[in-house]
Formats: C-alpha cells, structure tokens, sequence
C-alpha cells in the first residue's frame, strides 16, 4: 500500500557536522556507518533512522504539484557543457562540474519541490573505484595512448548522488491477436544430397491461424527510472542491478563529503519511461495467455491503478573530463564497482588492426589454395522451394 502523504521537504539547506574534538567537518566513510573528521582522523557513528521508506501515491502527487511552492534555496548550477544540475554545499561558491570536470561558477537559486525519501549510501570507497577504473581501462585497447596516460595522471573520482525513481503499480491490458498453431502436410520439394539436387515428399510445416482477444493482468514493483539525462540511458542501464532491498531512509550524514544531483526528468515522464520498461513483460504475459505455437499481437490497451513511486538516490563514482574538446566520463557503480564509460577511438590503432586481419586472411587463403591445388568456384543455386513459415 502506499503512502498519502507528499514528498515536500522543509528543510533549510544548511547540513553542518563538525567534529566533537577539533570543530573540522566530518565526511561519511563510504562501506560504513560511520563519518570521520578530515583532520584529526576522530570517527563518529551515524545514529541511523527508523523511518520506514514508503511508497508515495503517484496520481495524489501530480495533482498537488501544480501549487506546491519551490523548495529552499540551495547552491545550485547547470552545467552548460554536459547539462547536469548539481547541487553544492552553501560555503561553495567556485567548483569543477563532477560530470564533465568543467569549471563552474555557483549561484543560488529555488530547487525542485520533490525531495529523496532514500537512498543507498557508497559502498565503494573512492580507492577501491580508482583500482576498478584503472583495470577497465587496460582493456580499452582501441583508446589513443594519450587518453590513458591523462586518465592515469588524473585520477581524481567525484562521489555523487545521483536521482532516480521507482514506480510500483497493477495493469490490466486488454489486447486484441491471433493464436497460430503448426500443423504438417506432405509436399514434394527439392533437397540438395551429396552435391546433387533431387525431389523427395517431406512434411512441410504450415500454421494455422485463429483469432485471440482477452485480459491479463500483472504487478510491477520497484521499476527503476533514471532521474536525469546527464548519463546516456544505455550506459546508466549497464550499471545495473542495483540492491535496492537496502535502501535506507534519506539522512544528510550519508551525503557529507559528497555531492547530488538533481533530477531533470520529472515524475510524469519518468512514469512513462517506466511504462516503456514493463511493457515487454506484459507483451510476454500476452503471449503466454493467446498459447499456441505462435503468435501476433495487434492490440493492447492497458490500465494502471495502484501507482506509487519513491524518489531515491543511487551513489556513482565519476571521472569526467575533456579531450579534445570533447566530454568523457568513466562511471564506477558506488556499491558493486561496476564500470562503464565512454571514450574517444584511436582510428591508428583500429587500422593497424584491420591491416593485420587483411594479411591473415590473404595469408590463410594462399596456404589453402596451395594446399588444394586452387580454388573451385561453384554457382549458388536458388531453392524456389524453400518457404520461411515462421514469422
């Protein structure tokens, strides 16, 4: 069941944890529950929060949105080379983006109204993600040199919260199709034997069709959509799985020593991303339901009640840089050590490589021929008979 009431955040912005010794900040240790002072080195425990995370009622948020005030100020920027929206701590006033590593100057401005509710804390530490880096890109092969050694010298990983949501819901689809059945009839066809064409009597699949209509119904729970479009859908997909049974309710210590990002897809268009998701598992469950030995699909119309949604936050290491004029990011997942990432091509490297497969194949055909006395060329005869029955 989800919750009714709406994700508004009265917080004030301001999130200081000083040290009990020295008065220095204290950053949460990542694959711990603990914080520790950037000075002196003194460890305090996080007292955890018992706050249950609840599912949000999606259609009750959307028809409250329109009057909600903005949230309170924070030090907010847009990148206007890669597009993210970061947020910083109040005392930062010039910085790098964490994406893209462009330089920024911070203003401050009115965010979002929907605050995160959880989160997954870093599991990683920032060592343990520069070691995962450094091994996937050794085997970038096609990478130009000069990338490597800059990756290597700049090893500098940015911690960041990044936005996601999830949407639990029940759908009911109706669909319109046709249920296909194989059944076997005796034809005379042509099949080549030992080089030589002749006629035999086979049995010659064929389908029967009928006509399918009906309703299934199906429940998806934690859909997971990507809250922003800082990443490429594709490369934030391959970072998955992510485990969110442990998900933990949103507390600030968590975040000190990190930065978040905020989401740029609202909830409405992260609903229909989640549609776009679930909707070959419903295809499937169709399939099953019209039975047979094949199947098409003509019609589907689907309900959704039940919607909840939980705004969350997914922790990434990020390398971000530019070369060439260009932006490149390595991603390390913050719980698995995951990488992915893009990277420009060496087209040397790729050509000196295709050269080489050019002279083994030119090599592996002259020592076949020399060994088979020559090649014989045959013609490639068309089979008229040979019907593709299954669409």
């Amino acid at each position: 069941m989800s919750s009714k009431f709406i994700p508004l955040s009265t917080d004030n912005g301001q999130h200081n944890f000083p040290c009990i010794q020295c008065g220095s900040q204290l950053d949460f240790q990542p694959g711990t529950l603990e914080m520790q002072c950037t000075h002196c080195g003194n460890r305090h425990r996080i007292k955890i929060s018992n706050e249950p995370v609840l599912e949000v009622d999606y259609y009750q948020t959307l028809a409250f949105l329109p009057a909600a005030k903005p949230d309170a100020v924070h030090s907010v920027v847009q990148c206007e080379a890669c597009g993210a929206t970061t947020d910083f701590d109040r005392n930062i006033h010039a910085d790098e983006c964490p994406f893209c590593g462009t330089k920024l100057v911070l203003d401050t401005t009115e965010s979002r109204v929907i605050q995160p509710k959880s989160l997954l804390p870093f599991a990683v530490t920032s060592d343990e993600a520069k070691s995962f880096y450094k091994a996937w890109l050794k085997k970038r092969w096609f990478a130009p040199n000069k990338l490597k050694k800059y990756a290597k010298q700049d090893q500098h990983l940015n911690g960041v919260y990044v936005p996601y949501w999830t949407y639990d819901c029940a759908c009911t689809s109706d669909y319109v199709g046709e249920r296909g059945d194989v059944y076997y009839v005796r034809q005379r066809v042509r099949v080549r034997i030992n080089g030589r064409w002749t006629t035999q009597e086979q049995q010659v699949p064929k389908i029967r069709w009928s006509s399918a209509n009906g309703r299934v119904q199906n429940h998806f729970d934690e859909t997971l959509v990507y809250a922003s479009d800082t990443l490429t859908p594709a490369v934030a997909k391959e970072l998955e799985p992510w485990d969110l049974p442990n998900l933990r309710p949103y507390q600030h210590e968590f975040l000190s020593g990190f930065r978040s990002e905020l989401y740029h897809i609202d909830i409405d268009d992260g609903f229909d991303a989640a549609q776009k998701r679930i909707h070959p598992t419903i295809r499937q469950s169709i399939r099953r339901a019209i039975g047979g030995d094949k199947q098409r699909i003509h019609q589907i119309r689907t309900q959704y009640s039940d919607v909840s949604f939980k705004h969350l936050l997914l922790p990434y290491w990020i390398a971000g840089f530019r070369f060439h004029r260009k932006t490149y990011q390595f991603i390390v997942n913050g719980r698995t050590g995951e990488v992915q990432g893009d990277r420009p091509w060496s087209y040397i490297k790729i050509a000196l490589a295709l050269l080489g497969i050019v002279a083994l194949v030119v090599l592996f055909m002259t020592f076949a021929g020399q060994s088979s006395g020559g090649f014989e060329q045959r013609p490639e005869i068309f089979n008229p008979f040979e019907t593709n029955w299954t669409r």
